[in-house]
């Protein structure tokens, strides 16, 4: 049976979450949509017969599912009535809260409305790097993007009382330990970012024979960041094992630390730790602060200019594999498409590691230019007609005339695009010389972002997409940085030992990114170079991968063993690999949206049409033609989940443009999930406008046309949007 009258609803994100609700509303249909939901006490109040806005309690509440049962079954008659508001009950868990209402609650209080948060102290917009993080981790639900860990062995006593107040120390001395996201200043703005007063240690103690080790870092690494409260983008994990051993595990996202921040953080809390509690003085400076500050006080130009003519040549080969053509719906190899990120690994010994570097240094060169060198070689034997190869490679980002910087914890670490033109009968020695230079040359810019280099360099017009494409390089290469070792006379490793505590070495394990294929290298404690490959399975298959890491650790491992003569050459370094298979990669998932209708000016917004469950494609196309506002009217083809809508919205929350979310009836869930994801990583969260019912179009009932309906919808919801903005 057709809906007989047309409900639509624009939904504005909160706290606290409000539904506009445009049409005839009964008290019958209101209870009936409300019976299916969690209970719950919402407000409603009545503007006009037509108008009525319904006030959600606090989430999580469906708020995206009562906008499908309103809009898809709503019946005319009777008179709303409102339902009652729940009285606001301030928290009695924590004595702390109690006696002081409107001060910070107790860091293990849930927030409450009536326990008022004190105004922490603002920074500026967060850095573009912080973004691009952000923009991945959003838009990848459920991958644990951008999430590494540090891990190492305390032997000996350990007291949990000092080790606990040793965090805590930290926490109050470190400013980005209390530095938590918050709500951007206005719609089409991006993240920002503030420094809290107090933040407490997120850790937890697992006692002997509680955990599974390999589990424990799995599930920590997959577990997702409330990067909104402070002291929460570092988990500390306790593993006590037998005979006085502990496993120490940070997990920290790279949003505000990297690995640089996690050893820098292992050090000071040795020193807490032995100072027992009491406070180690004034707080770190330069800290996260400063260096927003530095950062907005750069110069441009150059770098602009440099990437200008720095870039990659369209068509660069950016993965050490041939495509597959034949096969596009499964992954390359044997099976069936899998999900996730793998991890490989492959070592050299010490005295192989050692050649290399003498190797190396004897044309000029490092460990890190040897193994770019290596890498350029397999993208060029995967795509020998390519114009050039292309990759990028990691940088510490504290190479930067900041003083201090080497002593600052926070989210610096970058990569830069490197490119190279290959011809095998070029000398090896010229190839090293050449990729040294050009990272030399890029290092003086290694305060630029991945994102903000590729959008300065020379769109890739044959790459997939609009022709305005920016692509950041499909590979990454990262030799390991970490702060200078201590002295073996180090003091803090003395005081320690006369508490009879050793500690061992500490261990990164890489994040996954949302680029395809990250190598990473590092020495152990023995002097090996250790290779990690980590990859995303719906390109690469895991045999292919370990091939290509295999591939990598050969090289490296016999260059230094290359035949006596005068000139190697590059076709002498890849016969090396003759015999050996070529990997293969699959192509990338389209994940962009589909446009309807381009805006009618720059800087209008895009309107992002969420398709129902089981919406027939093109069920929007009739829109660009009723809706006459001037947005870009976008939409993504059904069937569509959060993480397809998320991933073509991307470009659009990179641009920082309006944004609003719509779709008839059956769209509310989906939209108000992709809502929330986008407000949980700070960007201020869309409209989201529901309207029309596509049950009601040619059943032969009175319905109205659910087109126009939404189109009426998404016009209201603009003019809301447009007052939301003013100041």
């Amino acid at each position: 049976m057709a809906a007989t009258v047309a409900m639509t609803v624009v939904l504005t994100p909160g706290p606290p979450t409000s539904l506009d609700l445009h049409g005839s509303l009964t008290p019958a249909a209101l209870t009936a949509a409300l019976a299916s939901l969690p209970p719950c006490t919402p407000r409603l109040q009545r503007h006009t017969d037509h108008h009525h806005t319904l006030t959600l309690p606090p989430p999580p509440f469906p708020a995206g599912r009562l906008c499908d049962l309103l809009t898809g079954a709503t019946a005319a008659g009777q008179e709303p009535h409102p339902a009652r508001e729940p009285a606001a009950t301030p928290c009695t868990r924590h004595p702390e809260c109690a006696r002081h209402p409107a001060r910070t609650p107790h860091p293990a209080c849930t927030p409450h409305p009536a326990c008022t948060t004190a105004e922490p102290e603002r920074l500026p917009p967060t850095t573009p790097l912080q973004r691009e993080v952000l923009l991945d981790a959003m838009t990848h639900p459920g991958a644990g993007l951008h999430v590494e860990q540090l891990h190492w062995r305390w032997y000996g006593p350990l007291d949990a009382r000092r080790f606990t107040a040793a965090w805590q120390n930290l926490h109050d001395s470190e400013a980005v330990l209390r530095t938590a996201l918050a709500g951007p200043a206005a719609p089409g703005t991006g993240p920002l970012i503030a420094v809290h007063p107090h933040a407490a240690p997120q850790l937890e103690r697992h006692p002997r024979g509680s955990e599974d080790w390999h589990a424990l870092l799995l599930s920590e690494r997959m577990r997702e960041f409330d990067l909104h409260r402070p002291g929460t983008a570092l988990r500390i994990a306790l593993l006590e094992e037998p005979g006085q051993v502990y496993r120490i595990l940070l997990t920290y996202h790279q949003a505000l630390l990297d690995g640089w921040s996690a050893r820098l953080l292992r050090r000071t809390l040795y020193r807490a730790y032995l100072a027992d509690g009491r406070p180690l003085g004034s707080e770190r400076r330069p800290d996260l602060r400063d260096h927003m500050h530095w950062l907005a006080r750069r110069n441009q130009a150059p770098a602009r200019a440099f990437w200008a003519r720095a870039g990659a040549p369209a068509g660069a080969a950016g993965l050490p594999g041939r495509p597959d053509p034949t096969r596009p719906d499964r992954q390359p190899g044997a099976g069936p498409r899998r999900r996730g990120h793998g991890r490989t690994r492959q070592r050299l010994t010490p005295n192989e590691a050692l050649r290399l570097r003498h190797w190396a240094a004897d044309r000029g060169a490092t460990e890190s230019t040897a193994l770019h060198t290596v890498w350029a070689l397999q993208l060029h034997r995967a795509a020998p007609t390519a114009p050039a190869v292309a990759f990028a490679a990691a940088v510490s980002g504290r190479g930067i005339p900041l003083p201090g910087a080497d002593r600052l914890p926070g989210p610096l670490r970058g990569a830069l695009p490197l490119h190279v033109r290959i011809d095998p009968a070029t000398p090896l020695t010229r190839l090293l010389t050449t990729l040294a230079g050009q990272a030399l040359e890029a290092a003086s810019h290694e305060w630029v972002s991945p994102g903000q280099a590729a959008l300065w360099s020379p769109p890739a017009t044959n790459h997939p997409g609009p022709a305005t494409t920016h692509p950041v390089p499909d590979s990454l290469i990262a030799f390991e940085a970490t702060p200078p070792p201590a002295p073996a006379d180090d003091p803090i490793h003395t005081e320690l030992a006369t508490e009879g505590i050793r500690v061992g070495p500490a261990e990164t394990i890489a994040a996954h990114t949302a680029r395809p294929l990250t190598v990473t290298a590092h020495h152990d404690a023995d002097g090996a170079l250790v290779l990690t490959c980590v990859y995303d399975r719906t390109r690469i298959a895991d045999s292919d991968a370990a091939e290509t890491l295999a591939q990598t650790t050969l090289l490296l491992r016999e260059l230094p063993h290359a035949p006596g003569k005068a000139v190697t050459t590059v076709a002498d370094a890849l016969a090396l690999l003759d015999g050996s298979p070529v990997p293969r990669v699959a192509a990338p998932t389209a994940r962009t949206l589909r446009i309807l209708r381009a805006a009618s000016r720059t800087g209008a917004g895009t309107i992002c049409l969420v398709p129902p469950p089981d919406a027939p494609p093109g069920c929007y196309d009739a829109l660009a033609a009723a809706y006459p506002g001037p947005q870009a009217l976008t939409t993504v083809a059904p069937p569509a989940d959060a993480t397809t809508v998320l991933a073509a919205l991307r470009p659009a929350l990179a641009r920082g443009e309006p944004l609003l979310l719509a779709g008839f009836s059956g769209a509310g869930s989906l939209a108000c999930a992709v809502a929330e994801r986008i407000a949980s990583h700070g960007w201020h969260p869309p409209l989201v406008a529901i309207g029309g019912h596509l049950t009601t179009q040619g059943e032969g009932g009175p319905g109205p046309d659910p087109v126009r309906s939404l189109a009426r919808t998404l016009e209201t919801a603009t003019a809301a949007a447009t007052t939301t903005a003013r100041p």
